[in-house]
């Protein structure tokens, strides 16, 4: 769904049309613009402050028990919806093809193909194209990593409901108060409390650079994971 331009004029008001009495003052556009770009930086580093406090103890229990994963063959399958679907590419990336003196790790993106995909959406339902993928791959040792902003998407919570079946390690990403996801009984799920999606997928970049980066020294990279 597009945005109105009544929506649009709400989040950038220095951008709306000037009425027909009024004149548009270029310092002032660009003080405007100055200060909502400030605004949203300081919204992101708080964000990100907060999530520090809060998710620390959980986000090393959970790159352990990844770690585990990876120590017994295990592999890391990434999915997600529009731009969640390009965060489950980055994490798959991550861990695929780190740079530097960091472990590369088996990981892959489910929504990267498009036959598949789109097969299954078509002759079945678009609910299971997670799923399917999950039941036709992955083995007991592997990792299910979800991600959703809003925490609802069905076909994500149909791919963790498969992975739990069948013995996988379970990672979930939301934003909000953490939606359905809640209530979906994965082994690790963190929440980015914000109101605003932009907001919540930066912050849930964090978070997984983070686990990445712990996920490595669980598996005592030498040297950490710098170049």
């Amino acid at each position: 769904m597009s945005a109105s331009p009544s929506d649009l004029d709400a989040l950038y008001p220095f951008l709306a049309a000037p009425s027909a009495n009024e004149k548009t003052d270029p310092a002032a556009v660009l003080e405007e613009v100055r200060r909502s770009t400030a605004e949203k930086a300081a919204e992101i580093v708080a964000l990100r402050d907060q999530l520090a406090n809060d998710l620390s103890t959980d986000l090393a229990a959970c790159a352990e028990a990844m770690a585990a994963r990876f120590a017994a063959g295990g592999r890391l399958y990434c999915f997600g919806n529009g731009g969640s679907s390009t965060d489950a590419q980055a994490v798959a990336a991550l861990f695929c093809s780190p740079g530097g003196r960091a472990r590369p790790l088996p990981a892959v993106a489910l929504p990267n193909d498009v036959a598949v995909l789109t097969a299954l959406a078509n002759d079945v339902s678009f609910e299971v194209v997670f799923a399917r993928q999950l039941a036709a791959f992955a083995r007991p040792h592997d990792i299910a990593f979800g991600l959703s902003t809003s925490g609802g998407s069905a076909n994500v919570l149909r791919a963790f409901d498969e992975a739990r079946s069948r013995g996988l390690l379970t990672v979930g990403l939301a934003g909000y108060d953490g939606g359905r996801m809640r209530d979906a009984g994965l082994d690790h799920l963190f929440v980015v409390p914000s109101p605003s999606v932009h907001r919540i997928q930066e912050a849930q970049t964090t978070v997984y650079d983070v686990l990445w980066e712990l996920v490595q020294v669980a598996l005592g990279v030498p040297g950490g994971t710098g170049g």
